[in-house]
Parts: C-alpha cells; structure tokens; sequence
C-alpha cells in the first residue's frame, strides 16, 4: 500500500472547533456542507468513507466527494477532495452518490453524474490509487438513462455479488407513480448491461414498508440473523431512502427495510430478491442517505465471533430549523457556522427474530473516558460530550426516559425544558444514548437506532431524567490516544 498523503487527524481538528455545537467524535471536515456517505469501503486494511461535500459553503451546491480513512474506525484522517464535478463533464453539475469497488486490486468509484440542473443522472466511473487518495477523472460513462419510457428518474448506482457474479442496481421513479430499482450485470465495471425494473412498491411487502415516489440510495446486503425468518444464520436486507416529491433536504419518509431472500431464478440466472417483511430503519427524523457496506466479520477489529457475512452502515443527519418541536438552526446560522451536516457513528446490522436490528459498532467504546456517574437514578446532568447506558432493573415502570436540554443542574431547574428523545424502558431493556455536541443517537436493545439532532443554547445543558426502576452509567467521551 502507498503511503497516504496529505492528510490529517480529523478528529483532532475537530476538538478545537470554535462552534459548541460541531460533533467531535463523528469525522467531517471543519468546513462546508457534507449529506450522501459514499463509497464506503475496507480496502488494503482501511476504512474509507467518502461523502457528498461542497467545500465551497455550509449549502448544497456542486457536490463534490470529501474523504476521510481509519485503521479501526476510532482513529480517522481526513484527505483531499476526492472528486471533483468536471467542466464539461457528465458530472459538471456534481458527483453525487456511488460506491467504490476493488475491480482486479484496482480502486474503482461508479457513482451518479449530472451533467446541469434537472438532467439526468448517469453512471460515472473512475479509478483511484491503491491508497484511494488520487483519482483520474475521465468523464468514462458505464450506463446512462435506461431506454425505457416507463423510468422517469434513475440515481445512486449499488453494487452487490450472488453466486460469485456481479451485479448493480440503482433506484429510480416510474411514470406510474411507483419507486423501482433497476438491474443491472456488470461484468466488466466499463459498462454495465441494463436487464430491466427489477422490484418495485407494486409488490405489497414493499409497498408497506418502503413507500416513495423514487427508492433513493438502495442497498443490498447479508447480515447474521438468528435464523428467524431467514436463510439460515444470515438474511438479504434491502434498504432505501424515501424520497417524496416537496422533498428538500427534509425527508418524512426517511428511511425503510426489506428483509428477504435472493436467489437465481433457474430460468434467466438473473438475481430475483423475494421480500418477507420490513420497517424503518431509524426512528428519528434526522436520518437519510444511508450506506451499507459488505463486510467478512474478519474486517471488524475487536468485534469478537460473528457470523459472516458482516455490514457497517453510516448515515447522514443534516442541520436544520427544528423537527417535532425540537429548536434548531436557522440557515442564517447555519452560513454564519460555515457547516452543514454530520455522519453517524458506524452501525452493526443484524436479524433477530425477524426483525431489524442496529447497533454502534464494538470499536466506538474505545471514546469512552471517565466515568461520570455509575447507576444513577432520578436526573441526571450529562457532559456535553457523553455515551449514557440505561437499563430497566426489576420492577421498572412503564415510564419514559426522557433526554432534555435544561438550563441549571438536575437540583436547581431553570426554565421549562427541550424534549429531545423520549422512549419507554422497561425490565431486560437497555438503551445506549450518545451526545456528541448537536448530533444524538440512541440505540435500543434488539430494535433500530433514533438519530436527532439538536443545538444546546447558551446556560443549557445535557440531562437524562429516568423513570423508576431505570439506571443510567455515564460516560464523559474522550479521544484515545
């Protein structure tokens, strides 16, 4: 592997923010807006996560892809821009989301290209170094605008194997109202073959679970499972973003599941994916655009025995003027703080009982620092950077545990609190809660995580108020060396 170059300690960069509400253990860049994670990848022993990113201001606006790596998912360097939109290129009006893939020990990006404003968006292929820092940009289309009058918008190409061939697949609209993906055979990365609309919401399963106008950002991937409802000790999670026309960077719909199965159909040898059931894919409303990416259970440092395969996902959670009665930022403030837009931490996908499940990858216990307080009760003040694990006890009521924002201490409240989390806890329940400045995310025992977001005011400050029966560890988060 070649040397990295040019890069720097993201997190280090971030722990001297001047603004209180810039996360510091989730890598961006100090400046301009960031939304897609892409290319997700764990290439000649790193990861690398890339993203859409326009350095240019805290607003979206010809996006490019930002890049940051790590060894082991706790210690991360941001580096240069890694695409850029190209004068007169297909990607002229931005490099919007795709994947990176090792085609024959070569980095390679196939990602959505947009030559101006409301045009169509193609398959754009680039090849990277063997440490994904250099790319050549040279405008080489591997798929465009299927032929196909029934398909009115196609983006955000996926790759995915069955059987030792490799397939892609985009998601797209239809003229009929329905979402769809599109399948595609990709034997030589340099042009894809188009094989038709693959699955759409006409199918009930998909309908329920995931409802859209456009399936946005589709991913495929297999996960352990406990059995239940699955092929054996894996399943085929399908996930989508939700777009719905009105959409602008506020996505009600977010984002929906499909668990099922994948097999070849005997006739054609073309993948057919058979859904069984489904939900969200995260609670809150500050979540879209996730990626998946397919891991063997090897990859994953200090994880312990797990089935193989394995995934990781990143999401997305933008800024913005405040959602279920959450305050947030204005886009005045948002200019003036010169950044928009965080990733979550890395997320373990698996099936139990049929169902879903998500939680931070083992590697991010490594920000744990002193414990701030051990099996408290009542209300209880948190750091401003703070991992809280909750847990209902025997004889724990059926009350919530509430995360606010309040002025004063636990002991001397000031003016009526900000309700940022509310969920119920009871007995054998735990819930892991992350506040990392603006950015919350809240895992639940066997179910999907809630990613907020929300903006400490001046005198404000973290509190956990718990029902009774319920404990709470408190963690105030630190950098490891």
């Amino acid at each position: 592997m070649t040397d990295l170059i040019s890069s720097a300690p993201a997190l280090a960069t971030a722990a001297t923010h001047p603004d209180p509400a810039f996360p510091r253990f989730h890598p961006r860049p100090a400046q301009g807006w960031i939304n897609d994670p892409n290319g997700i990848s764990h290439i000649n022993g790193r990861y690398h996560v890339f993203f859409q990113f326009n350095p240019e201001s805290a607003r979206h606006h010809r996006i490019h892809w930002g890049h940051v790596s790590s060894p082991d998912l706790v210690h991360w360097d941001e580096h240069p821009v890694a695409l850029r939109p190209q004068d007169g290129g297909p990607d002229e009006f931005g490099c919007w989301t795709g994947v990176v893939t090792d085609d024959g020990g070569v980095p390679t990006a196939a990602y959505s290209g947009v030559r101006g404003d409301g045009g169509h968006s193609q398959v754009v292929i680039t090849r990277g170094s063997a440490d994904l820092v250099s790319w050549e940009q040279d405008g080489h289309i591997a798929a465009s605008m299927p032929d196909d009058d029934l398909v009115t918008a196609v983006r955000d190409p996926f790759i995915f194997h069955l059987n030792g061939k490799r397939y892609a697949m985009q998601g797209a609209g239809l003229a009929n109202g329905h979402a769809a993906l599109l399948l595609y055979t990709v034997e030589d990365m340099s042009n894809w073959k188009y094989q038709g609309i693959w699955l759409t919401t006409e199918n009930p399963v998909a309908a329920t679970h995931a409802p859209a106008e456009i399936w946005e950002c589709p991913q495929l991937v297999q996960v352990p499972s406990d059995g239940a409802g699955s092929d054996g000790d894996v399943a085929w999670v399908m996930m989508f973003s939700l777009w719905l026309s009105g959409d602008d960077h506020e996505h009600a719909n977010g984002v929906g599941h499909l668990i099922g199965s994948l097999a070849e159909d005997p006739s054609t040898g073309l993948p057919v994916f058979a859904p069984r059931s489904g939900g969200r894919s995260d609670l809150g409303r500050d979540f879209y655009a996730p990626q998946v990416v397919q891991l063997d259970s090897a990859s994953l440092s200090g994880a312990g025995p797990r089935a193989t395969p394995s995934a990781l996902l990143w999401g997305w959670s933008n800024e913005g003027p405040g959602r279920d009665g959450r305050r947030g930022r204005s886009q005045e403030e948002i200019d003036a703080a010169g950044w928009a837009g965080v990733l979550t931490h890395p997320r373990f996908l698996s099936v139990e009982d049929g169902a879903l499940v998500v939680a931070p990858a083992p590697e991010v216990d490594a920000y744990r620092g002193s414990l701030a307080a051990g099996g408290a009760s009542g209300s209880v003040d948190l750091p401003p950077f703070a991992e809280a694990v909750v847990t209902g006890g025997p004889g724990a009521s059926a009350g919530e545990v509430r995360l606010v924002l309040a002025s004063g201490t636990a002991s001397a409240s000031g003016t009526e609190p900000q309700v940022v989390f509310a969920g119920s806890l009871s007995e054998g329940v735990e819930l892991r809660i992350f506040v990392d400045a603006s950015l919350v995310e809240v895992y639940r025992t066997g179910s999907v995580a809630t990613t907020l977001r929300a903006y400490p005011a001046a005198g404000e400050a973290w509190r956990l108020e718990l029902p009774e029966g319920a404990v709470a560890d408190v963690w105030e988060l630190k950098l490891p060396e």
